[in-house]
């Protein structure tokens, strides 16, 4: 079955403490000088996914996106 386009996914942020916060700032900042990721207009329609940040054992942290809510407009490679 052909799935259509998903719609504008907008879900609010997870709450995070201020710690977190300056953390996934942090990332953010360091996606923006690598030119991964641009800053957009106010004018420019975007599709938010919502930041994640995963800490591990070690104190090391990396920033995933949570793109679950577009499992269901995703086909499977089978």
């Amino acid at each position: 079955m052909e799935r259509p386009y998903p719609p504008m996914l907008r879900r609010p942020p997870y709450p995070a403490s201020l710690e977190t916060r300056k953390e996934i700032e942090k990332h953010i900042n360091e996606l923006l000088d690598m030119d991964v990721i641009r800053k957009i207009g106010h004018n420019e329609i975007v599709e938010i996914i919502t930041p994640v940040l995963i800490t591990s054992k070690d104190g090391k942290s990396r920033m995933c996106g949570d793109f679950r809510a577009l499992n269901n407009y995703t086909k499977a490679d089978r």
